[in-house]
């Protein structure tokens, strides 16, 4: 029987207090359910995206959890961009010493028809975009002589690779790498970099025509371990962990928070594992 938490604050109240954090994406979807659980931990949260109404809907959310929000204009893909929203960041918020790397863009395509516009738009949003505000995160933290968290967002498919997904696989095995390479050489300099690779996560921000390529959502009894999809709520308690004190000695992981679904589906998959009364 799976018992959920319920909803509300994860840590104690105010671990995060005096952190800013910035999160890349932070208006929809999981970015938003993050942005919840930072600005609940204390964190001043700055949701930073291209999209207007995407911000202003972050910063919404973060408040009616009681957390303070703000927001700046960013285009990941664009270093000017990235290096003038951290500068507004901090005149808004403070010192950035917490970077969530979760914008992204994916779509489903065989590797034979994919257009080189399509591999780039992914590449760039994804692992450029990584890049870009590691970096613009890291001068700043380097510069100030203090530390800091980083968690990208990474996936199943960027660990394990997948079927119609060799742009956004390939993109996410760079984050991948990139956070592993970012770990090693900044972590004498206080700064953490970990990732989070998240399952089957239903929301109402779910692209439908991303869902539509996606086996399994209905049947996820059978297709993940624990027998469900997961809460918007539990990867953003994970990460908001991965950003606090209580996790100072990890660094350079890639988390998978997926219910199991990662598994090989011999092991994983309903379909093929026993009932338990007949495990011997």
């Amino acid at each position: 029987m799976t018992v959920l938490a319920p909803p509300g604050a994860f840590l104690p109240a105010g671990t995060l207090a005096g952190s800013t954090a910035l999160v890349t994406g932070g208006g929809t979807g999981l970015g938003r359910a993050i942005a919840i659980e930072l600005g609940r931990a204390g964190a001043a949260v700055v949701i930073a995206s291209r999209n207007a109404e995407h911000r202003a809907q972050g910063v919404a959310s973060v408040e009616e959890a009681g957390g303070r929000g703000f927001q700046v204009e960013l285009d990941v893909r664009d270093p000017a961009s990235v290096d003038a929203a951290f500068a507004a960041a901090e005149d808004l918020a403070g010192p950035i010493d917490i970077l969530i790397n979760n914008a992204a863009a994916n779509f489903f395509s065989p590797a034979e028809t994919l257009s080189p516009g399509g591999w780039a738009a992914v590449i760039d949003r994804v692992l450029t975009g990584g890049f870009l505000c590691a970096r613009a995160f890291g001068q700043r933290r380097l510069a100030a002589g203090q530390g800091g968290s980083i968690v990208n967002i990474a996936s199943a498919p960027g660990i394990n690779g997948g079927p119609a997904v060799a742009h956004s696989g390939a993109a996410k095995a760079g984050l991948i790498n990139l956070t592993k390479s970012l770990a090693v050489e900044w972590a004498r300099d206080g700064i953490r970099v970990n990732a989070v690779a998240p399952g089957r996560f239903l929301h109402e921000d779910g692209d439908p025509a991303v869902r539509a390529g996606r086996r399994g959502w209905e049947d996820a009894g059978l297709r993940v371990p624990v027998g469900r999809t997961g809460e918007p709520r539990e990867i953003g308690w994970l990460i908001a962990y991965l950003c606090s004190p209580y996790a100072g000695f990890i660094t350079g992981q890639v988390i998978g928070i997926d219910g199991g679904g990662a598994l090989p589906r011999e092991i994983s998959s309903g379909v093929f594992t026993p009932p338990r009364d007949q495990i011997t």
